[in-house]
């Protein structure tokens, strides 16, 4: 599991994979987040604005993960 660190209160999901490098493209963090292929804390979320906040885990199935730090 890799960390990342923020230095805002939150940041959006979309915003979140790019940022971490999980995907190249907004296009791709919406098309993953659409089919349910992103986990948040363990759970499948397909909210592209959702707020990740310090502590939070996201996942792409069968793929890398991150945890949030601030």
């Amino acid at each position: 599991m890799t960390e990342i660190k923020i230095n805002t209160e939150f940041i959006k999901l979309d915003a979140l994979l790019k940022f971490a490098s999980l995907v190249s493209s907004g296009g791709e963090a919406k098309a993953i987040i659409q089919d349910g292929k992103v986990l948040v804390n363990g759970e499948v979320c397909t909210m592209r604005g959702k707020k990740i906040r310090e502590g939070d885990t996201v996942s792409i199935i069968d793929g890398d993960e991150v945890k949030v730090v601030c």
